[in-house]
């Protein structure tokens, strides 16, 4: 699987972007997907991931209420929109996909950057 993440840019504090994570082969639709992202000097952390079949779905309280995953697996298209941009979001986001779950990524796109001015 690979994937490719875009969708990032400059969004004013208390706006919304949505990122895209676009996926190839058919397995996409076999794998949980998620969204992580890493500030400056932090650690990568998960922010929102769901299942193969949209079923169930995870996000950390840092973003959750403000941030809604989706998936399309007929498109092999993972989608994170974000809504209500605080400066504390910006970062390079990323998305990820694990064959067991979303707790061990197997598959990584490349990073978007994200930044939100206040």
């Amino acid at each position: 699987v690979q994937l490719q993440a875009s969708g990032g840019g400059l969004v004013q504090a208390g706006g919304s972007l949505r990122l895209s994570c676009a996926g190839s082969g058919r397995d996409f639709s076999s794998y949980a997907l998620a969204w992580f992202r890493q500030a400056p000097g932090e650690e990568r952390e998960l922010i929102a991931a769901i299942s193969w079949s949209g079923s169930h779905s995870y996000y950390s309280d840092s973003v959750k209420g403000r941030f809604t995953i989706s998936r399309d697996n007929a498109k092999l298209t993972g989608y994170l929109q974000m809504n209500n941009l605080k400066p504390d979001d910006t970062a390079v986001y990323y998305c990820g996909q694990g064959t067991t779950g979303w707790g061990t990524m197997d598959f990584w796109g490349q990073g978007t950057q994200v930044t939100v001015s206040s």
